[in-house]
């Protein structure tokens, strides 16, 4: 069985796993960084959770998790480094400009609500993101309030991997 809150452990790999598509047209020739080994540290603040950090159902404990990611280009062009829709979760308002994304995080399953989402690349080897969510989750058939803020920052690490592309390999925390 499912408990609330297992949109927070989602949130978390929205961060830090790929196959996704987001900013990039496919057929785009503009590139939003570089191919190959990439460290993602996120960070997750909750503010509110019904539910303990770290429980079963809950987010994850505050803090950093580190992960490192083999990316082929057309993975990183459309868009594998950017907040992604998932599950009952969806980017809506998107707004892509040279150098950034913005747009509205819509939750409206166990999870509902709504965040202010905003993405930097200031260059090939950089990408910084954001999500502030607002809303609330179901325990035991009930609404309670719910609010996190998770942050992302992706740096390119080079050209080689050593693992198969979208491969995960968790790196310990800082």
């Amino acid at each position: 069985m499912r408990r609330a809150g297992v949109g927070m452990g989602l949130i978390w790999f929205i961060f830090s796993a790929v196959v996704l598509v987001f900013a990039q047209d496919k057929d785009s020739t503009h590139h939003s960084g570089n191919a190959g080994l990439w460290e993602v540290t996120t960070t997750t603040i909750v503010i509110k959770s019904p539910i303990p950090p770290g429980a079963p159902g809950g987010p994850p404990r505050p803090g950093s998790h580190t992960t490192m990611v083999c990316l082929t280009q057309e993975m990183v062009d459309a868009g594998a480094l950017l907040p992604q829709s998932r599950g009952q979760c969806r980017i809506q308002d998107k707004v892509v400009k040279p150098g950034g994304v913005t747009g509205t995080y819509v939750c409206t399953g166990r999870m509902k609500g709504m965040g202010k989402l905003e993405s930097t690349l200031p260059d090939l080897e950089h990408v910084n993101s954001s999500i502030h969510f607002e809303g609330t989750t179901e325990v035991n058939a009930q609404s309670r309030p719910l609010e996190w803020t998770t942050t992302s920052t992706s740096v390119f690490k080079g050209s080689q991997c050593t693992q198969t592309p979208a491969g995960l390999a968790p790196k310990p925390s800082k």
